[in-house]
């Protein structure tokens, strides 16, 4: 069904929304491979400078459909091998993928939920959203990264705390962790996003891109080497166009114009 993921290209963004509100957005396979046909989109449509995930109805995403892991537990545990191989693909595939991506966090944010908030670059929140892991609640474990991610994020005590009790905490408590940028109420999480997005439009998109790498790669590695690419990743940046642009830009006291070379 079609439906489940709605994706629309809209003010130099492509938004994608989660439309199962009746299973509180829960992840099925379809649900993963209509997340993944937008994103081939945004990555091949011209102009989107910004990728927005969201929710229909109460949640953002509760996390994996249990209905259709219980049915494939039933069947043989190669099914939910192959569908967690799945969501760990698409998992990564968000957090590495080369324009900005920001949650836009309408409601529950549980377990694969999380996971999925885990792997974006920005958070917004409304203000009676919550997240939490869930996992234990049911007798499970993180099967989309949330155990590697989410004390990254947040640090081991906190992390563990979510883990372990599968509490549910507000988006404001979560904001202190540096898990959520943003809070706002809840009738103006669209606007805000948009407004997010329009910020981010108006910059170098190779910029961003490259920003990104830079703190993902710098993460994953001493600190000596990472500064080291970064300064690398400078040398090459002096020849872009987008460089050139913005000290002519700054010269000419006018806003620049960014082509993304």
């Amino acid at each position: 069904n079609e439906e489940e993921i709605i994706s629309e290209v809209r003010d130099g963004a492509m938004w994608i929304t989660l439309n199962r509100p009746e299973a509180m957005n829960s992840l099925t396979p379809r649900v993963l491979a209509g997340i993944s046909r937008a994103l081939d989109q945004a990555q091949n449509t011209d102009g989107v400078r910004a990728v927005v995930l969201t929710g229909n109805g109460r949640a953002f995403c509760a996390g994996a459909d249990l209905k259709y892991v219980q049915s494939q537990v039933g069947d043989t545990a190669n099914g939910t091998q192959h569908f967690l191989s799945d969501v760990l693909a698409l998992m990564n595939r968000v957090e590495s993928f080369p324009i900005p991506v920001i949650a836009a966090i309408n409601g529950l944010a549980l377990a694969g939920g999380l996971e999925l908030v885990l792997c974006c670059d920005l958070v917004i929140a409304a203000r009676s959203a919550k997240l939490g892991d869930a996992h234990a609640n049911y007798g499970l474990l993180p099967g989309g990264g949330g155990s590697v991610r989410l004390p990254r994020k947040i640090g081991p005590t906190r992390a563990k705390y979510l883990l372990y009790t599968g509490e549910f905490l507000p988006a404001e408590e979560l904001l202190a962790a540096g898990l959520v940028n943003k809070v706002v109420d809840d009738a103006e999480l669209l606007s805000a996003t948009g407004k997010l997005v329009a910020t981010l439009a108006r910059k170098s998109p190779l910029g961003l891109r490259r920003m990104k790498a830079l703190v993902d790669d710098g993460l994953a590695q001493p600190i000596e080497s990472a500064l080291r690419l970064e300064l690398l990743a400078s040398e090459v940046h002096a020849h872009s166009a987008d460089m050139k642009e913005g000290l002519a830009a700054f010269n000419e006291k006018r806003a620049p114009v960014f082509t993304g070379r």
